[in-house]
């Protein structure tokens, strides 16, 4: 009787793990064949649109709504109209007119102004925020201003605006600890960065002796350009956007269509203009100059002007919204434009 006990428990047991085997394999061929599995089929069209969507982005830029004196409404009414695309950051290029007073009050207004956009703000600042400033007694003030803009627009490592970017400073360099406008960041391949190049001929003065501000501010910057491009080839970056008040002058070089420009004085843009063309030479991707200073061609549309891999772009509109476009063949658009180069 035991044994036929054994027996009768062990063919039990066959039937349980047989039933068992048959229950996995219908779970298998059921899932196998649901509709969740043939909607993630690898490599379809639908999903490598949308990754290609994904890479895409735009970023705005409030051109110097200061040109023709102190309006603080075209200032707001160009931040209102850069935001509006939910952009990635938006760059404002000055904080105030030539003929405004060089304040702590002024500064701290146009910093709350600024400090308010929901996109990221990145200040990038204009000569006439600084560079003609004077004192009480009528003698020039700048290098304080300058001063002042630094501990108050650049205090941290992070934009301005409801939303925050991080940026990396040159003032993080112990050796330029006071350069803390030049800034850079990155979205996706494409680097981007200020550098303080007033328009007006880049602050050199003729004065006799040694013209301090601008001498130390060349070395800086000097040092800025090499870390920069340094770090585009290094990271094999797509592109690399530069923006600075004045316009370095590249167009005036061989090459490009527009006319030279003739200058009885010392050209202060000849040191940076040279090294950013040297540069720019070694690096596959594309370099793009975005600059706000005035000229006679200001009130045509908008549009990059290119040589090779390098681009200029100058803005006289109040803001632009300019598009990145990595999966396409142009990497850089303005809005409802073509600019390949």
């Amino acid at each position: 009787m035991k044994h036929a006990a054994r027996a009768a428990a062990g063919h039990t047991a066959r039937i349980s793990l047989a039933r068992t085997v048959l229950a996995l394999s219908l779970a298998a061929c059921a899932l196998w064949l649901s509709p969740v599995h043939a909607e993630s089929k690898p490599g379809s069209k639908s999903e490598a649109r949308g990754e290609a969507k994904a890479g895409s982005f735009q970023f705005g830029v409030v051109g110097h709504s200061f040109k023709t004196g102190a309006d603080e409404t075209v200032l707001k009414r160009a931040i209102a109209g850069a935001t509006q695309g939910n952009p990635a950051f938006v760059v404002a290029t000055g904080v105030k007119a030539g003929s405004e007073p060089c304040s702590d009050k002024l500064y701290a207004s146009r910093y709350a102004l600024l400090d308010a956009s929901s996109a990221p703000m990145v200040v990038s600042l204009a000569g006439s925020d600084w560079s003609a400033c004077l004192n009480s007694a009528g003698r020039s003030n700048a290098i304080d201003r300058l001063n002042r803009l630094r501990e108050l627009f650049y205090r941290d490592s992070e934009t301005l605006g409801a939303r925050r970017l991080p940026v990396t400073r040159l003032s993080s360099s112990v050796k330029f600890r006071s350069y803390a406008e030049n800034a850079h960041w990155q979205v996706g391949k494409v680097l981007f960065a200020t550098i303080n190049l007033p328009a007006n001929n880049n602050h050199y003065r003729a004065e006799a002796g040694r013209n301090s501000e601008y001498e130390d501010r060349l070395v800086a910057n000097r040092a800025w350009l090499h870390r920069l491009f340094n770090l585009a080839v290094r990271q094999q970056m797509e592109g690399l956007v530069l923006f600075s008040d004045g316009d370095v002058g590249l167009e005036a070089e061989p090459g490009f269509s527009l006319l030279a420009r003739f200058e009885s004085k010392r050209d202060g843009f000849a040191e940076p203009r040279k090294q950013i063309k040297t540069l720019a030479s070694k690096f596959k991707g594309k370099v793009l100059l975005v600059d706000t200073q005035i000229v006679e061609a200001a009130a045509k549309e908008p549009s990059i002007h290119w040589q090779n891999n390098v681009g200029h772009l100058n803005l006289a509109a109040d803001w632009t919204e300019v598009r990145v476009a990595p999966a396409s063949a142009t990497l850089f658009m303005l809005k409802g434009a073509d600019t390949a180069p």
